[in-house]
């Protein structure tokens, strides 16, 4: 039996549903696709653009702080917004803006303990410009419980607001002379145990003040350096001023919280795979699979025929019906008809007389002389059982005839 190909209908097209390059092109573009798909969930987090209209320094908006980090920027102080946690560990300047008492704000104290800190206090109850994308429309001033809670339990504050008509901010006698603000209108002020006022209105209310004797600063303003404040030059420049003496000596940096804001993202495996060190290996595994995939696809060398059902000549008729006996279970009387075989072929060859029956037939070929006796072969045959010992007598007596007749 062999294989046989079925004809084509009349008029029906040799082809598939799809060409080869109609494939290739299918599978490179679901390969790019989940490529992509992998790279955007892995950066996803960096790439919000957090223009919400929040109070935080991604925010273009009027309570924002983008405004203050382009200046810093354009002026070389290498300000940097932060969304990982860890990096928070730095001796730098950070500027952390909790949007509302609700912000937990514990772990951020414990990992800046000892190190220069700003507390920026939300001030501005806003909602969202129809018209202008991350712009944002006043409402109202916040609850005072908002700004009281930022730092509740740890350190009580109490928040209040005052006209201040616009009037020049007041700084202590050590603070540079270039800081010098006018008063935002109203002017949010703090107050509370163990606080050291920095710069005060003109009533002698707290504004900025040092909690403590740590480095951890408290604004309880934040027109002075939100994006309303930057609008102005003169608050613009005491603004820049105003973190460069709150910073660390020799810091080489300002950083700006977002975390607090909802911006913040762990450490993910999956970007680990794309940065490096690890970007090699991510290269290397791609790379395996894309030739793997080739070798997959691609033929290399001439097309093998298929073997067929059944095959021709001797051999295939030898397997077949050895295959048959096996499967029959016959293959333990094959010794003496083998036997049988070999003596008729001995007469034939040997000249035995046709008078001359078993024993005495064995008994003559026996005479012929040789390495081994004829009865003793022809016994081996008669007692074989398994199918080895009956394949060893087997070619014991065809070696026994080819020696004597060759």
């Amino acid at each position: 039996m062999s294989d046989v190909a079925i004809a084509a209908p009349s008029g029906a097209s040799s082809g598939g549903a799809f060409t080869t390059r109609t494939v290739a092109i299918l599978i490179a573009v679901g390969i790019l696709t989940f490529v992509g798909m992998l790279v955007l969930g892995a950066y996803a987090p960096d790439l919000r653009s957090g223009r919400n209209g929040g109070a935080h320094a991604l925010s273009n908006a009027a309570i924002g702080y983008s405004g203050i980090v382009r200046l810093a920027e354009a002026t070389g102080r290498n300000p940097q917004i932060v969304r990982d946690p860890r990096k928070l560990d730095t001796e730098d300047l950070v500027v952390l803006t909790p949007e509302a008492a609700a912000t937990d704000m514990t772990k951020m104290i414990e990992i800046r303990q000892g190190k220069p800190t700003l507390v920026i206090l939300p001030k501005w109850e806003t909602v969202a410009d129809r018209f202008h994308p991350g712009w944002v429309r006043f409402v109202d001033l916040k609850s005072i419980s908002e700004p009281d809670g930022v730092l509740a339990l740890k350190n009580v504050l109490k928040t209040r607001r005052y006209s201040s008509g616009g009037r020049p901010l007041v700084g202590v006698s050590w603070l540079p002379a270039a800081i010098r603000f006018r008063g935002p209108k109203p002017v949010q002020t703090i107050s509370g145990p163990d606080l050291t006022p920095l710069i005060t209105d003109d009533q002698r209310h707290i504004v900025l003040a040092q909690i403590g004797e740590q480095p951890f600063y408290v604004l309880a303003d934040p027109d002075l350096l939100s994006n309303i404040g930057m609008r102005d030059a003169g608050q613009a420049r005491a603004a820049l001023e105003l973190l460069d003496f709150l910073n660390a000596t020799g810091a080489k940096s300002i950083v700006f919280d977002v975390t607090l804001n909802g911006f913040g993202h762990g450490a993910s495996p999956l970007k680990l795979a794309f940065d490096p060190p690890f970007l090699a290996m991510t290269l290397a595994i791609a790379i395996a699979v894309l030739l793997a995939g080739i070798q997959a696809t691609a033929r290399f060398g001439a097309t093998r025929r298929r073997a067929r059902a059944i095959a021709f000549g001797k051999t295939a008729l030898i397997d077949n019906t050895a295959a048959l006996v096996r499967k029959a279970g016959r293959h333990g009387t094959l010794g003496p008809r083998y036997l049988d075989l070999v003596r008729e072929r001995a007469r034939t060859v040997f000249g035995v007389p046709s008078r001359l029956r078993d024993q005495a037939y064995d008994a003559y070929l026996d005479r012929l002389g040789g390495r081994a006796r004829f009865s003793d072969l022809a016994e081996q045959a008669r007692v074989a059982t398994d199918p080895r010992a009956m394949l060893h007598a087997a070619q014991a007596l065809h070696h026994w005839l080819w020696e004597k007749s060759r």
